[in-house]
């Protein structure tokens, strides 16, 4: 969780704390952004924010959901523990979650910007567009820019601003004007699936990360993802696919399993 949260962080939209454990950002609630900082420890999480009272329970809403604090992970070792493949792991990483993301839109943004780059790539980008385009918000932080904000914008001059090509730019204003007529990731994921491989630019990739990231879907699984599949032994996308069905209705969880390993064993080596 401290991993995740600290190597996707946008600049100037989020803050990594210096001790690791920490991490601030800006969440919506109903009257605006709110800054929060969550703490991560061994007895769990811990948040800290100056927002109203009022507003505390639609923030313990979203940061709940957030950082998949509902699940109950017994469960999901229980389905894997006598897996060749995901048994050691669980072992190895108990308390692993399928860690999401708190703004929907911000997410489906910045996965956009995360095609075919690394994740400091895509991060540097995601600081890019949120200073040129982002508005000023608590505690000195960014609050992403919105979707008509983005949609209206001239199409060159968000493609100079966030440094990306004329096609990764479109491609994030075909998104910014989906949310405009009334995208919401959320709902029948099958729907929602569907309405995002109809915009121009995203591909089953983008649509299958944002099912585990923000749809919330435990089931959810991208077979297409290089990290994952490298982890697996190399398998075509098709044979990842199949082999991944052994692990429902957890395949999200493999995939973090998945994802952390194959990071850490690069980090190692």
């Amino acid at each position: 969780m401290v991993s995740l949260l600290r190597n996707h962080f946008i600049p100037g939209c989020e803050v990594p704390g210096r001790s690791g454990l920490s991490h601030t950002r800006l969440l919506s609630t109903p009257t605006g952004h709110r800054a929060v900082t969550v703490t991560i420890g061994r007895t769990g999480v811990t948040v800290s924010t100056a927002a109203p009272r009022n507003q505390l329970p639609a923030l313990k809403t979203t940061i709940r959901r957030w950082l998949d604090l509902e699940t109950d992970l017994e469960k999901v070792a229980r389905a894997f523990i006598s897996d060749a493949l995901l048994g050691p792991l669980v072992k190895h990483r108990p308390g692993l979650r399928a860690v999401g993301y708190p703004e929907p839109f911000e997410a489906a943004v910045m996965t956009v910007l995360g095609q075919q780059v690394s994740v400091a790539a895509a991060g540097t980008f995601g600081g890019r567009l949120a200073a040129a385009y982002g508005t000023p918000g608590e505690a000195g932080l960014t609050i992403f820019p919105t979707p008509a904000v983005l949609a209206s914008a001239p199409p060159e001059d968000l493609r100079s601003a966030i440094g990306v090509t004329r096609t990764r730019g479109a491609t994030v204003q075909h998104v910014a004007r989906a949310f405009c007529d009334g995208l919401v990731l959320s709902g029948d994921h099958a729907d929602v699936r569907t309405a995002l491989l109809a915009i121009p630019g995203i591909g089953p990739w983008s649509a299958d990360y944002l099912a585990v990231r923000v749809l919330g879907d435990r089931d959810a699984f991208t077979p297409g993802d290089l990290v994952l599949r490298r982890a697996m032994g190399n398998p075509s996308i098709s044979e990842a696919e199949t082999l991944s069905e052994r692990w429902r209705p957890y395949r999200a969880y493999a995939l973090f399993h998945l994802w952390i390993e194959a990071t850490s064993a690069r980090r190692v080596s």
